[in-house]
Protein backbone atom coordinates (compact mmCIF):
# COMPACT_ATOMS: atom_id res chain seq x y z
CA UNK A 1 0.00 0.00 0.00
CA UNK A 2 1.13 3.00 -0.94
CA UNK A 3 0.14 6.66 1.02
CA UNK A 4 0.34 10.51 -0.40
CA UNK A 5 -1.00 13.48 -0.20
CA UNK A 6 -3.95 14.44 -2.23
CA UNK A 7 -3.48 16.90 -4.96
CA UNK A 8 -3.70 20.55 -3.44
CA UNK A 9 -3.14 18.92 0.18
CA UNK A 10 -0.52 20.13 2.16
CA UNK A 11 0.75 19.50 5.32
CA UNK A 12 2.71 21.72 7.83
CA UNK A 13 3.87 21.42 11.60
CA UNK A 14 2.41 23.65 14.13
CA UNK A 15 3.43 23.25 17.78
CA UNK A 16 0.83 20.85 18.88
CA UNK A 17 1.28 18.70 15.55
CA UNK A 18 0.36 19.83 12.25
CA UNK A 19 -2.22 21.23 9.92
CA UNK A 20 -3.36 19.48 6.76
CA UNK A 21 -4.87 21.95 3.66
CA UNK A 22 -7.23 21.23 0.91
CA UNK A 23 -6.34 24.31 -1.48
CA UNK A 24 -9.39 22.56 -3.68
CA UNK A 25 -12.19 23.41 -0.73
CA UNK A 26 -10.04 25.90 1.67
CA UNK A 27 -10.76 23.22 4.47
CA UNK A 28 -8.29 21.84 6.86
CA UNK A 29 -7.78 19.18 9.41
CA UNK A 30 -5.31 19.67 12.32
CA UNK A 31 -3.63 16.28 13.24
CA UNK A 32 -2.49 15.94 17.23
CA UNK A 33 1.42 15.10 17.94
CA UNK A 34 0.67 11.33 17.70
CA UNK A 35 -1.19 11.72 14.03
CA UNK A 36 1.29 13.87 12.76
CA UNK A 37 3.98 11.10 13.30
CA UNK A 38 1.33 8.62 12.46
CA UNK A 39 0.82 10.09 9.30
CA UNK A 40 4.60 11.42 8.41
CA UNK A 41 5.62 7.35 8.85
CA UNK A 42 3.42 6.38 6.31
CA UNK A 43 3.92 9.22 3.80
CA UNK A 44 7.61 7.55 4.11
CA UNK A 45 6.59 4.37 2.47
CA UNK A 46 6.10 2.72 5.94
CA UNK A 47 3.36 -0.06 6.00
CA UNK A 48 0.62 0.45 8.65
CA UNK A 49 0.97 -2.70 10.23
CA UNK A 50 4.56 -1.54 10.86
CA UNK A 51 3.78 2.04 12.14
CA UNK A 52 1.64 0.58 14.40
CA UNK A 53 4.30 -1.87 15.93
CA UNK A 54 6.39 1.43 16.58
CA UNK A 55 3.46 3.03 17.91
CA UNK A 56 2.96 0.34 20.83
CA UNK A 57 6.52 0.19 21.89
CA UNK A 58 6.89 3.82 22.66
CA UNK A 59 3.41 4.54 23.78
CA UNK A 60 1.26 2.64 26.19
CA UNK A 61 -0.86 1.59 23.43
CA UNK A 62 -1.97 -2.71 22.49
CA UNK A 63 -0.74 -3.25 18.84
CA UNK A 64 -4.09 -4.24 18.18
CA UNK A 65 -5.50 -0.81 19.40
CA UNK A 66 -2.37 1.03 17.42
CA UNK A 67 -3.72 -0.77 14.48
CA UNK A 68 -7.12 0.54 14.51
CA UNK A 69 -6.22 3.98 15.15
CA UNK A 70 -3.29 3.86 12.06
CA UNK A 71 -6.48 1.95 10.53
CA UNK A 72 -9.00 4.48 11.27
CA UNK A 73 -6.41 7.73 10.16
CA UNK A 74 -6.30 6.30 6.64
CA UNK A 75 -9.62 5.93 6.37
CA UNK A 76 -10.60 9.51 7.60
CA UNK A 77 -7.86 10.96 5.89
CA UNK A 78 -9.16 9.14 2.13
CA UNK A 79 -12.60 9.66 3.15
CA UNK A 80 -12.12 13.41 3.29
CA UNK A 81 -10.31 13.51 -0.04
CA UNK A 82 -6.88 14.36 1.86
CA UNK A 83 -5.21 11.15 1.39
CA UNK A 84 -4.58 8.92 -1.86
CA UNK A 85 -4.23 4.93 -1.50
CA UNK A 86 -2.81 2.90 -3.78
CA UNK A 87 -1.67 -0.72 -3.77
Amino acid sequence: MKLSLARDVTLTDVESGAVLLDGRHGRYWQLNASGTAVLRRLLDGHAPDEVAASMSEVAPVAEDRARQDVRALIDSLSAAHLLEVSP
